[in-house]
This record gives structure tokens, sequence and C-alpha cells, in this order.
């Protein structure tokens, strides 16, 4: 179902995208902008912090990733984005007193701890303003979309969770070639911790992923 999911966020970006660039057509029109579309992968590192409440301590993992992107400048103000970004996104759920998990009545001899491997998609759509400097572009960003989060392998009291996201960024393009160069930036991501497992509650509070991270772009 998640996958679907993820389908489907993806075909709703790509729709209000496409209504994108025609509005932006005619922005172009208007004012006489250049504009350049590119598609761009990215490869970066996942850095979360940890999380407490409700009575636990959620811990997630940092973890290498990568993002596909594509990117339609219209003028410096006006530009926007779509993204797919995939990475390994474990969480470890530990109470903070000694306590049986949901639905085990003490003595109880499992783990204090719930340690779940999982997988997390990300599909955002940005708006993104820069300025174009010789061959360089420096740029801003920030919008909104979907984390899904999947737990992975054939584990038990775990189940899928579905986060709204917000995130931000900023970079700079460096041109090497008329239609190819280096993407350097740095993203945010502010949701909700996940909720992973049927054995503790998640923390329910807003969390923060770091991602920096390098990449080639080609510029349509």
């Amino acid at each position: 179902m998640i996958r679907n999911s993820i389908l489907t966020a993806s075909l709703v970006i790509a729709m209000g995208t496409l209504g994108i660039t025609a509005a932006g057509a005619q922005v172009r029109e208007a004012v006489g902008a250049v504009t350049n579309t590119d598609v761009a992968v990215s490869i970066y590192g996942a850095f979360s912090g940890t999380t407490n409440g409700n009575g636990i301590t959620q811990s997630p993992s940092n973890a290498a990733g990568g993002l596909v992107e594509v990117r339609h400048i219209v003028n410096p103000i006006i530009g926007f984005e779509g993204t797919y970004s995939f990475n390994r996104a474990n969480q470890t759920y530990t109470p903070n007193s000694v306590a049986c998990p949901v639905g085990i009545l003490p003595p109880c001899n499992s783990s204090p701890f719930a340690a779940v491997s999982a997988d997390a998609h990300e599909v955002t759509g940005n708006w993104v303003a820069s300025v174009k400097i010789a061959n360089l572009r420096p740029f801003a960003l920030a919008g909104g979309g979907l984390l899904f989060n999947e737990p992975s392998g054939s584990q038990t009291n775990t189940t899928s969770s579905t986060k709204g996201v917000f995130d931000y960024g900023a970079g700079l393009d460096w041109g090497l070639l008329p239609h190819l160069g280096l993407r350097f930036q740095y993203r945010g991501n502010l949701y909700k911790a996940p909720d992973l497992t049927r054995l503790y509650t998640s923390t329910g509070a807003f969390t923060h992923t770091s991602e920096p991270m390098i990449g080639v772009y080609f510029r349509l």
C-alpha cells in the first residue's frame, strides 16, 4: 500500500509541475526571461536527532541516501522542482522507565527496547529562487511533501508510517560544460517522528534531518 501511496504522490507532484510549467511559460513571455530545465542526481548523508516524548526516547540512525530532482527556472525569483529521495531510516524506541511493551503483562522477559530496520522514501515539491553569476548559480529552496517510512524485511510488530514533511535548503550549481555541472547543496527536513513499532508509541515530537549532498546536473 505504501508503494501505491508513493506512486500517487509522485503523480500529483508531476501534474503540479506541468501546471506550473505552463504558468511559468506565461510569466516568461511577459518578462522576457530566459528559462532552463535540468535533471540532477545527488548522494547525501542523512543525520537525524534523538527525540523524547510519551515516555519514549526515539533514536534514528544516520545513513546515506540518494536524491533525484527535476528543476525548472523561469527567472531569479520564480523556479520550482520535484524531488524523490531514498535512504535507510532505522529507528530504536527505548522506554524512559522500566516497563513491558504494549500488550505484554509483567513479568516480561522481552528486550526493553524495540529496533526497527526501515527505508525512507520522500517526495516533495519546492519553490526555488536562484541567480546566475558567470558559471555559478547560487540558490535557495523551500517546500513540502510526504515522507514514507516502511519497515524492511519480515519483521514482526511493525507498521508503515506516512508523515507530512517541510523541507528547505540552499546550494550552488557550478557549470563545467554548457549542459553539465556539479550541484552542492544542504537540505533540512522537519517532520514528526515516525511510528514504526506496535510495541511502543512514537515520541510524537517533531524531529529534524540534515542532508548535506553533492551531485551532478544535466541541463536540457
